[in-house]
């Protein structure tokens, strides 16, 4: 398949350059927040690999773009089907807010239910590559359940960092796999610092975002794959949920990779929705301020999935949204709730509340007027509404709807049911 076809990292801050073995995470320069963009030879990848090759490729994974990837072409990858998930036609909902085309990317299909996979499997492989006794992240519960499942099949040792009021199935799910998880007193944010400390303290592989600049290189995959999905004709706008920013940065470094490879001809309008409860983001896009000096907000939202005080990767996220003319929204918990309703319904999704955030983003956008009748619009669905029951029956209690308790006979039955048609 050929070599690994990195050239360098470049500092998002300074523009400085390093060899990817000159550096593990960050820039020097800048502390914790020196984050790192990686950089291809993209003539090197094009002898490789083209949109024709991809035709005839039948492994329906992330790694269909391994040249693509800055994993060494030998390494051994998680046996678990990461990526790929489907692009679903959205035709009722295109119907209902009067677009040309609305199309629902579902990454609740994904091996542990979440967007995060395709991040924790770089983050497995290049943690091995490295050779790491003990791999680590910090995460509000999806990044950690993906880190967790895929080290589970891959014999890799992991220390999980979450707040102790993290969803139940979160944890549950983090329990099954076998991780070692520290249930951590306070805020998403607590528990990434306390992560950093102990990764410095004892060694471990560093698998959180805005840090370690390879999960930004998993989470573009899901670009490649809606492009490929859709031969290749970028839709206008790609509605994105925003929590720490690495899924949205990702999205936008997929999307460079692709027409610098001449692969696509033009790069759609990234859209970043957050939370109103947690919209660091959305404020410093709004007033023109400066991500890295901003104070973090105080974060309280039922989307714990996108719910950051300081964004981690506010820089590329930020980046994101200005280089490509797009913008940021923010939505209530009330409107996110409508949405994981609305998605259900609308084209038979399950979103958890942090999935169900940006079409609760596109729906507000459209009521404003900031999206075109005759627009094509991709919707990101981050993860699996089974990852927070919960937030599902508070959204189905706002909905109004409500089971019928009955008798076991056809009598009862007929009461409720008569007059249907």
């Amino acid at each position: 398949m050929g070599k690994l076809q990195i050239t360098n990292l470049e500092c998002k801050i300074c523009g400085k350059t390093f060899l990817p073995d000159q550096v593990d995470y960050v820039c020097p320069d800048h502390g914790n927040e020196g984050i790192l963009d990686v950089q291809y030879d993209y003539d090197a990848i094009c002898r490789q690999i083209s949109r024709e090759s991809l035709k005839q490729n039948f492994e329906n994974t992330i790694w269909r773009y391994k040249p693509m990837l800055p994993v060494d072409p030998d390494s051994r990858v998680p046996p678990l089907a990461v990526g790929w998930t489907p692009l679903y036609n959205a035709v009722n909902l295109s119907q209902k807010l009067g677009l040309k085309q609305i199309w629902v990317k579902d990454d609740g299909r994904q091996p542990t239910a979440s967007f995060k996979d395709r991040a924790s499997a770089i983050a497995i492989v290049k943690g091995q590559e490295k050779g790491a006794k003990v791999i680590t992240t910090a995460s509000t519960g999806n990044a950690a359940a993906a880190l967790s499942g895929l080290c589970s099949v891959m014999n890799q040792k992991n220390v999980i960092f979450v707040p102790e009021t993290a969803p139940q199935a979160k944890v549950a799910q983090l329990l099954a796999f076998g991780s070692t998880v520290m249930l951590v007193k306070g805020s998403y944010d607590r528990a990434f610092d306390l992560c950093m400390l102990a990764a410095t303290e004892y060694g471990w592989y560093n698998r959180n975002t805005g840090f370690n600049p390879y999960m930004t290189e998993g989470k573009k995959t899901a670009a490649f794959e809606i492009c490929e999905q859709l031969n290749w004709e970028v839709p206008d706008r790609i509605f994105v949920s925003v929590g720490d920013g690495c899924i949205i940065g990702g999205i936008h470094k997929g999307l460079k990779d692709l027409m610098a490879m001449g692969w696509i001809e033009q790069i759609p309008k990234l859209i970043g929705v957050q939370a109103e409860g947690s919209s660091f983001l959305y404020q410093a896009w709004k007033n023109d301020e400066d991500v890295l000096t901003k104070a973090p907000v105080k974060a309280e939202t039922l989307a714990d999935s996108i719910s950051a005080g300081l964004p981690r990767d506010r820089l590329k996220a930020m980046a994101a949204v200005r280089e490509t003319g797009g913008e940021f929204v923010q939505v209530s918990d009330a409107e996110i709730l409508d949405a994981m309703i609305g998605l259900s319904r609308g084209v038979g999704v399950f979103a958890e509340p942090a999935g169900a955030a940006a079409y609760a983003g596109l729906f507000k956008a459209v009521n404003e007027g900031h999206v075109g009748a005759d627009e094509t619009v991709v919707v990101i669905n981050t993860g699996n509404g089974l990852k927070d029951i919960p937030a599902a029956m508070s959204a189905v209690e706002q909905s109004g709807t409500q089971p019928f308790r009955v008798e076991p006979e056809l009598e009862p039955l007929k009461k409720i049911v008569s007059g249907w048609p």
